[in-house]
């Protein structure tokens, strides 16, 4: 694994890099915005994780973290950030943003947190691949068809593109059960491969997002189910 690290603060770059030999990766550090776009664009198929500081110098990282989703839609991104701004954090995931670690951040828990990101690439990999071509669409209700391979999804026939890990994941874990109702708990646990701890406003920011994104191609099919949770259900729509 080869990790982008995006850090100001030199200390905490050299901190993280010893347990990123720890664990075998490769790894490099950007150490302010510019510098960071650079690195990434040059070769953006080269890494299989960012980890974005949101205070960084030369340009803020939310600008960053968007200019990296222009780029690509698919590679896992966690946020750094030590502002203390609910909507800070909730911006940040609307923008494109897997996850987010608060700092000062124990680097046990930003590895763990890594390693759930791998965990769910691989096995959607994994379970994809148990799939013939003969019938690519793993996922199918009445209006929707989902390929875990290929990270295809249509819905009302239309293709629905730019889906980040987190937001197919999520997508995925709601379709494949449609209208079991999942509280924010279960898809914390589901989605993300951990607890967050009773932080459950990531789980309505990808909803948010990931419902936009739907609605380009036609009703909504994640409702709410108020004081629950969540739900998938196309069946009602035309």
């Amino acid at each position: 694994m080869k990790i982008l690290m995006i850090e100001d603060n030199h200390s905490v770059c050299e901190m993280m890099a010893m347990f990123f030999k720890k664990e075998g990766w490769q790894y490099e550090f950007a150490y302010d915005g510019v510098e960071a776009e650079e690195k990434f664009s040059a070769a953006p198929h080269e890494w299989d994780v960012i980890l974005l500081d949101l205070n960084l110098p030369k340009k803020d990282g939310m600008q960053v973290a968007a200019d990296i989703r222009r780029i690509s839609t698919t590679v896992p991104l966690i946020m750094l950030t030590a502002r203390d701004s609910e909507s800070d954090q909730v911006l940040g995931l609307e923008i494109g943003a897997d996850d987010y670690v608060t700092k000062p951040f124990s680097p046990i828990t930003l590895i763990a947190r890594i390693k759930a990101l791998q965990r769910r690439s691989q096995l959607s990999a994994t379970q994809g691949a148990q799939h013939s071509n003969q019938d690519r669409f793993d996922i199918k209700t009445k209006h929707f068809k989902m390929d875990t391979k290929t990270r295809e999804v249509y819905m009302y026939g239309k293709p629905v593109k730019d889906l980040t890990p987190k937001e197919f994941d999520l997508l995925k874990t709601l379709a494949s059960k449609p209208r079991q109702v999942f509280t924010r708990s279960q898809l914390l646990q589901l989605v993300w491969d951990y607890e967050y701890y009773g932080d459950e406003r990531t789980v309505d920011a990808h909803i948010k997002k990931l419902r936009q994104k739907l609605e380009a191609v036609g009703p909504q099919v994640i409702q709410t189910v108020w004081g629950v949770g969540y739900r998938f259900d196309d069946e009602g729509n035309e």
